[in-house]
């Protein structure tokens, strides 16, 4: 277990404590993108996920999973509840990550393609690349591309704006940008694209866009580091992934 200042440095704000792995998780990715984004300072404590700590195990007893933050003394667990925690636990820090409390439609629809991301587009990883099928792959492969359609819907209908967030990123950009180097490393891996300017030319310029944010630069792992973490898991899973003919 291996502990850090990150995010600005200096002493952890309030007593931050960011339960994270040893291993690139674009769930935890998602927390420390938003404490950077947020200029907030914490102690990362990395995970051995394989040998689960007393702390982790005390902290989130119900899942003993990661990412947990601990502030003063308290965790808060589940990626997505932990970025709406920071937004209500800082509100003076900037930018927020959700819109204004007067304006709940735009908070619900935050919450929603926030949820969609975690939803439909990753829950349709493990069908499309490792399905025991080759019907169950093409099914997951549908799915992931109406997932992604209906993202480059919704940044459309942001009107020009560079980030679903408006000006700047925002609950939903921090939710889909914590998952951009799995999304290379799987496209690396596989063969298939998913995030192309062919295909779905907003949400590839906002890719690029995103990982040209300092915050970004810092905090995403080299998507070499996920691919090279993905093929040692399938290794030792004896796992074959599919790659497009």
């Amino acid at each position: 277990m291996a502990a850090a200042a990150a995010a600005g440095g200096g002493s952890p704000d309030h007593e931050l404590k960011l339960l994270g792995s040893t291993n690139p998780s674009p769930f935890v990715t998602r927390v420390e993108l938003a404490l950077a984004l947020r200029g907030l300072t914490y102690d990362l404590v990395a995970v051995d996920l394989d040998r689960k700590t007393d702390l982790l195990l005390a902290a989130n007893p119900v899942h003993a999973k990661v990412p947990v933050l601990i502030h003063r003394g308290r965790p808060v667990c589940e990626s997505r509840v932990i970025l709406e925690y920071i937004d209500d636990a800082f509100p003076c820090a900037a930018p927020p990550l959700l819109p204004p409390a007067d304006d709940p439609l735009a908070r619900a629809a935050a919450r929603f393609w926030a949820a969609h991301v975690d939803d439909e587009f990753v829950a349709s990883w493990r069908p499309a690349y490792l399905g025991s099928t080759e019907g169950e792959r093409a099914e997951g492969m549908a799915r992931m591309a109406a997932a992604v359609g209906a993202l480059e819907g919704a940044l459309a209908a942001a009107e020009g704006k560079p980030f679903f967030g408006g000006d700047a990123p925002g609950l939903v950009d921090v939710t889909l940008g914590s998952v951009i180097p799995r999304t290379r490393a799987n496209e690396a891996l596989t063969g298939s694209k998913v995030l192309e300017a062919a295909t779905t030319p907003l949400l590839a310029a906002w890719a690029e866009r995103f990982g040209e944010l300092d915050a970004a630069r810092k905090v995403l792992p080299a998507v070499g580091d996920v691919v090279e973490y993905l093929e040692t898991r399938l290794r030792r899973s004896n796992v074959v992934i599919a790659r497009k003919q």
